[in-house]
């Protein structure tokens, strides 16, 4: 509240300032209008510099400074090329406004990439280290998993998304296709999510490649320039990017180390869903997609049986488990079941017959006097 007040307290300073002064030659309201806009202005200036990082003010300041000493350069060769004229004048000052603009923007851009603690003293507080970059791919965006990876907390540092990764999002999401254009729309709610994330700082960068076409590639180049890693499920990506020497998180291979272990010898139960490629196999996929390769149980498609698991093959496309249904072990298994005899009640027109044991059993004494009266 203090600051705000003092903030107001400022544009109406420099308003009066300007209203008595008249620097704009105009009337006393309109100059003093003019100072309100001056002031609101650099106001403004001033709660974006607060949202900036040191590295960014040095940055910028750097560049400001460079920008305007290669400004007066230029303006030293146009006072030399031309006669003294309004044109003069006005390439001049275009020159030092277009060099100073460029030299701040460009600065605080890199200012990330500068680091601090190497000079100790006041800038002690910067040894936290380098920062984490995390470059987001298209196809991860779309994917979707990422949001739930960091809301759960596990991602950290700075993600990155890359401006022409934004501007392919968008191709997708006006696509003509329908299938295409609910993907990038559902990629665009993705970045709100992560947006929304307090345990991730979103970081939107305008580096851009022109001479490189493909995206992939410009990610590669991107990821080089920040010394950060690519947040891909693209396995062709991967593969390429490990080539020249980027760090690559794919997430297929963090959801397929989460997958639970299956070692050899277990029995598990699963649903034959369709025929295999070979031979007489069948083929089922687990609860979280796992393939699941299943021998001589082709004739028990449909059907949920207990299968061996003989071997587990991983690799970065995912998890593959081979297993061998025995029907013979079935067989046994299911002899071992015993039915209960179900009992006939007697009838009258049987033959008694001489049974044996104490005669005090009472089912026994039943039995010996049917047969006596039928006797009768």
């Amino acid at each position: 509240m203090d600051v705000l007040l003092i903030r107001l307290l400022f544009i109406l300073i420099v308003a009066v300032i300007c209203s008595l002064i008249r620097p704009f030659n105009l009337p006393s309201h309109l100059d003093a209008a003019v100072g309100l806009v001056i002031g609101a202005a650099i106001i403004v200036f001033e709660w974006r510099l607060r949202a900036m990082s040191l590295k960014r003010l040095i940055g910028a300041a750097i560049g400001s400074v460079l920008g305007i000493i290669g400004a007066y350069l230029f303006a030293l060769v146009i006072r030399n090329s031309l006669p003294p004229s309004p044109v003069q004048s006005f390439l001049q000052i275009m020159v030092m406004l277009v060099m100073a603009y460029v030299g701040l923007a460009v600065g605080s851009n890199k200012g990330d990439l500068l680091n601090l603690a190497a000079l100790g003293g006041i800038f002690g507080g910067e040894k936290s280290g380098k920062k984490s970059y995390k470059i987001l791919d298209t196809s991860v965006i779309i994917d979707g998993r990422i949001a739930d990876i960091a809301e759960t907390g596990f991602l950290d540092g700075l993600i990155v998304i890359p401006q022409f990764v934004l501007r392919e999002l968008q191709l997708v999401a006006d696509s003509a296709d329908s299938l295409k254009r609910n993907r990038g729309r559902r990629g665009l709610d993705i970045l709100q999510r992560l947006q929304k994330t307090a345990s991730v700082q979103i970081q939107i960068v305008e580096d851009d490649f022109p001479s490189v076409r493909e995206v992939d590639m410009k990610l590669i180049e991107l990821a080089k320039l920040y010394e950060g890693k690519i947040l891909t499920n693209d396995f062709n990506l991967n593969k390429v990017a490990q080539l020249q020497g980027v760090a690559v998180l794919n997430i297929n291979e963090l959801a397929n180390s989460l997958k639970p272990i299956v070692l050899p010898g277990e029995i598990m139960r699963v649903f034959i869903l369709k025929e295999g490629k070979e031979y007489n196999q069948g083929v089922a996929y687990l609860d979280d997609g796992t393939m699941v390769v299943v021998d001589n149980a082709r004739k028990m498609i449909g059907k949920t049986i207990d299968i061996s698991v003989t071997s587990v093959l991983q690799t970065t496309a995912g998890k593959m488990i081979f297993g061998k249904w025995d029907e013979r072990a079935t067989g046994r298994h299911d002899s071992k079941i015993t039915v209960p005899p179900v009992s006939t009640p007697p009838t009258t027109t049987s033959t008694p017959t001489t049974t044996s044991g104490p005669a005090s059993d009472p089912a026994k004494k039943a039995i010996s006097a049917v047969g006596d009266r039928a006797a009768d």
